[in-house]
């Protein structure tokens, strides 16, 4: 029972780690590439700031959060596998592969949101 509980509390540690990391590098949003858009026509300062904007708002989604709320679902459904099938690492399985499913959805959740507020804006968002 005791090795258990440590067992959970290193992986909620872990967590809390892992969020701080997700939540830092998530601040830019795109990894490594920014939305591409037809320029032709397009004011390449007032694009700059609505990009920015639209940025604002898709930070709104808490990537951390959602990979602590993956994290804690991947880990319960992990303790159920281990206690069926005597899995030594189903805990920890589960609550990796929930936290990392979890903050993939969120990225692109907020790439999603910057690039319909672009179109909202009249870009003609092409990727």
């Amino acid at each position: 029972m005791g090795f258990k509980i440590m067992k959970i509390g290193t992986l909620l540690l872990s967590a809390i780690i892992l969020t701080g990391c997700v939540s830092k590098t998530s601040d830019t949003i795109f990894s490594g590439s920014k939305p591409i858009i037809d320029k032709k026509g397009v004011d390449l300062n007032a694009y700059e700031v609505d990009l920015k904007e639209c940025t604002e708002y898709a930070n709104d989604i808490s990537v951390g959060r959602s990979v602590l709320k993956g994290s804690a679902a991947g880990a319960a459904i992990g303790g159920v596998v281990e206690v069926l099938t005597d899995e030594d690492d189903a805990i920890e399985v589960g609550a990796i592969s929930g936290g990392a499913k979890s903050g993939i959805k969120s990225v692109r959740q907020k790439e999603r949101v910057v690039k319909k507020c672009l179109r909202g804006r009249g870009y003609k968002v092409l990727n």
